[in-house]
């Protein structure tokens, strides 16, 4: 009698065993790296809603848009229910005017600007190139008198802009460390851009141009007539690179959609591709709390050399 009840049960049991191995198989099947659907429209006739993604002035817009947009392009590939444009801007206080309004959804600011978009509602989702490569460079033409710091002294620098923490701040205080006095011992000029500077120093306008590598490198790629004339002289230390920010109000699925496209793009081909256009080796995981250490830089910068914004 147990062993027709046994018989019983199995066949009954038997369907649901079968659908079950078969949700199975079906969930086995998904790709690892689906990401969560998405669904953002402006209107039905409008199709998808559109985010503007805010690159820093790191290079004159003609530059930044050769160099950035095939991640745009890469974004929108990858996530078709939304749309993403790049949103270049004409000097540095331009950027940060839109960054104060909070206009632009998605930011890539250097770490001085980090601080200054965190205050209005923005928040860090990764770390754009490895910290290592966030240091300031000096270039010097190769004919140049300048061996040190000292040298410098009754001369003019260039840089891209005052809040320019890389290729600005990081070289000042490196300078006010060997003795110089920023504020009287040089004439200091700020240029507008990294390729500015880096010229003005080829032209003879200035002794010397301060700037960081991803600009030095693209320079020397672009313009290698031009850079075998010039030479890095000193380089200062290093701090936490360029950050990825999202404003506070975005979808949490958006937001975590892009950040794991960032993130992979150093494990493909074609993400390489990109990443070296824009000459930056990979994107980090990182969080406001990264940026802590910037708090810190800007305070003894501004006790010691000048405030971080000239009127």
């Amino acid at each position: 009698m147990s062993q027709v009840l046994a018989g019983h049960v199995r066949a009954r049991l038997r369907p649901l065993l079968l659908v079950l191995c078969a949700i199975l198989l079906t969930a086995c099947n998904q790709p690892t790296n689906e990401l969560p659907p998405l669904d953002y429209r402006s209107s039905a006739e409008e199709g998808p809603a559109t985010f503007r993604f805010a690159v820093h002035p790191l290079h004159n817009p003609g530059k930044l848009a050769a160099a950035y947009q095939p991640l745009i392009d890469h974004l929108n590939q990858r996530l078709p229910q939304v749309h993403f444009v790049l949103e270049a801007s004409r000097d540095y206080q331009a950027f940060e005017e839109k960054l104060r309004a909070r206009a632009p959804e998605f930011l890539l600011p250097n770490p001085w600007q980090t601080l200054e978009a965190i205050k209005v509602g923005y928040h860090v989702i990764a770390m754009a190139g490895d910290a290592e490569d966030f240091r300031g460079i000096f270039i010097v033409r190769r004919d140049s008198p300048v061996q040190k710091p000292g040298d410098l002294r009754g001369q003019a620098v260039s840089y891209p802009s005052p809040t320019a923490l890389a290729a600005a701040m990081l070289p000042q205080l490196f300078l006010h460390e060997h003795g110089i006095n920023i504020q009287r011992d040089i004439e200091n000029r700020y240029v507008g851009s990294q390729e500015s500077s880096i010229m003005n120093a080829y032209l003879g306008h200035t002794a010397a141009a301060a700037t960081w590598p991803p600009p030095w490198r693209l320079f020397q790629q672009d313009h290698p007539k031009e850079a075998a004339q010039l030479k890095v002289i000193w380089e200062t230390r290093h701090l936490v690179n360029n950050s990825v920010m999202a404003r506070a109000d975005l979808p949490h699925e958006l937001v975590t959609a892009v950040r794991e496209e960032l993130l992979a793009l150093s494990t493909s081909r074609n993400g390489e591709t990109i990443l070296q256009g824009m000459a930056t080796a990979r994107f980090h995981p990182a969080s406001d709390a990264d940026y802590a250490v910037v708090a810190q830089f800007v305070t003894q910068f501004e006790r010691h050399v000048r405030p971080v914004e000239i009127p």
